[in-house]
């Protein structure tokens, strides 16, 4: 009997893009696999984009959200109480070919895979050049790297957080897959409770990657396996937004995986950066990067006592599934 699988899509005003991801999903052949639910949990969108949707001849269900619960928050609300062998998470921005879902459920059913725990694909632009794949474990020193731009000067010195796809095809371990294709077997993301909900958007993939490797399951990517992806779609709209939560979850990362004196350290190196951006936006003339700049370190300097002592306590679990 071929294994089942929940689809979760997280919606925030994605425009014609999530249909255009159904329409995809909803056109695959399914043959190493069943489909057991379609998921769109939609946060808040103003843009109708939720309404009156299809993937072929699959049901979608759709659960509306009073407010913008943020990415973890909402993949664990579509993903609780799933009965399905696996979960694929996957960005409303992105597009599926034939062997998208096929070849990364079989690989992981196989008996290469059985210590996978997380899956990912060949992330392609709309152009068909290759893209972020996902991302490495951050220490105190890759996140002070990028703070500074040496991972951008001397990325052979300093590797950058983010990884593209180098080998066209064949199977490459990896810290973390990128949320935006995420495969995961339901029975560990139910053990770790899922996604850590004190992420609002960023890094809660890695997060989950990395507590996924603490109990010996891997993760990989599939270098032959393509899935066009968009990119930055919802969180682009607003660089304020995007830059504050980027920062916010940057600091969550480091007060629940560093140590005190890291994590201390990087609150440290993360006030100091708002300098050198200040300054890099005067060299490039750019009001907008300058006043977004100020609007996202003053949101941040407003919450982050709350947000050290939150971090404090345990995560927020999803409610069980099987």
């Amino acid at each position: 009997m071929p294994p089942t699988l929940d689809v979760i899509i997280v919606n925030w005003n994605a425009g014609t893009h999530l249909r255009a991801c159904l329409d995809s999903l909803g056109s695959l052949p399914h043959l190493n696999y069943t489909i057991g639910r379609v998921v769109v949990v939609d946060n808040a969108s103003t843009d109708g984009s939720a309404d009156g949707l299809r993937a072929g001849d699959l049901p979608v269900e759709v659960l509306r959200n009073g407010e913008n619960r943020g990415f973890g928050a909402a993949c664990n609300q579509g993903g609780g109480g799933t009965r399905s062998d696996y979960l694929l998470f996957l960005n409303p921005d992105t597009e599926l070919f034939e062997s998208s879902v096929d070849r990364p459920v079989a690989f992981m059913e196989s008996a290469r895979g059985q210590d996978i725990g997380i899956c990912g694909a060949g992330l392609i632009d709309v152009e068909g050049r290759p893209g972020f794949v996902g991302g490495r474990f951050p220490s105190l020193s890759t996140f002070g790297a990028d703070a500074i731009g040496l991972s951008q000067l001397w990325p052979t010195r300093f590797p950058p957080l983010l990884v593209r796809l180098e080998e066209p095809d064949g199977v490459q371990e990896i810290d973390a897959v990128m949320g935006a294709f995420f495969l995961i077997r339901t029975s560990l993301f139910l053990r770790l409770g899922g996604f850590d909900q004190r992420f609002f958007m960023y890094l809660e993939d890695v997060d989950l990657s990395l507590r996924a490797r603490e109990l010996g399951f891997r993760s990989v990517f599939l270098g032959g396996v393509a899935v066009r992806h968009v990119g930055g779609l919802s969180s682009g709209r607003e660089l304020a937004t995007r830059l504050f939560y980027a920062l916010r979850s940057r600091l969550v990362y480091g007060l629940k995986h560093f140590n005190r004196l890291e994590a201390l350290l990087l609150i440290l190196v993360t006030v100091l950066e708002v300098g050198p951006r200040l300054v890099r936006a005067i060299w490039r003339l750019s009001w907008s990067e300058f006043t977004a700049t100020l609007s996202a370190y003053a949101r941040l300097a407003w919450i982050l006592p709350g947000l050290i002592r939150r971090c404090s306590d345990p995560p927020v679990s999803i409610p069980g599934g099987r």
